[in-house]
């Protein structure tokens, strides 16, 4: 049994590791290899509406450590800054027209390609929250979420994003952290454009 647990951690390690290294690599081709379509949604984002490209959020990483999570803009700039869309009045009139199309797509979510080269994230991982959702960061907390780095995907994210609830993400994501793989995070990312380029599972209130 001793032998068993010793090689377990020592494949954790060596999974951890190798993780690491692919965010690294991964996050910085994508980051070359995207940066002619960010330029021109950056461009786009700033001259239809008010405001900058940007959208700068401060979430809950890894140990509930505080970073500051990256988007392209999808709304107006009076709407709550740190409020959960799930709980804006009149969701529809805070979102530009850009912002819906970059929503539908997850395209705002690329600025966060420098989260994961900076290591605040993962390409893979539970979906970072912000700061004051009280009841779910709790529920996270007991499941244990927090002792691995958020994600630009992850696997609530292909099993009914929008459509299932806090405690439903919660489980989806402890299910996660039991079932970390290469060939998990793999699958991951291959379902995750699929899912987006569908439409699947979206909603406007994305947060």
């Amino acid at each position: 049994m001793d032998k068993l647990l010793k090689n377990n951690t020592r494949q954790s390690k060596v999974y951890h590791f190798i993780k690491r290294g692919t965010d690294i690599i991964l996050s910085a081709a994508l980051i070359v290899f995207l940066s002619p379509l960010m330029a021109i949604i950056a461009s786009v984002v700033a001259l239809t509406s008010e405001g900058g490209a940007f959208f700068k959020q401060k979430r809950l990483g890894r140990e509930e450590r505080i970073f500051v999570c990256l988007k392209f803009r999808t709304m107006y700039t009076d709407a709550p800054h740190d409020v959960p869309t799930t709980e804006f009045v009149g969701m529809e009139k805070h979102i530009t027209h850009v912002g819906k199309i970059l929503r539908r797509t997850s395209l705002d979510e690329l600025p966060q390609l420098f989260n994961v080269l900076l290591g605040d994230m993962s390409m893979v991982g539970p979906r970072p929250l912000i700061l004051n959702e009280g009841e779910i960061t709790r529920m996270r907390r007991e499941a244990g979420v927090y002792s691995v780095r958020p994600g630009i995907t992850g696997f609530a994210q292909i099993n009914g994003r929008d459509n299932v609830t806090d405690r439903e993400k919660t489980e989806l994501d402890k299910l996660y952290i039991e079932e970390m793989s290469f060939f998990t995070d793999l699958t991951i990312l291959i379902m995750t454009p699929i899912r987006a380029l569908r439409g699947k599972d979206i909603k406007s209130k994305k947060q």
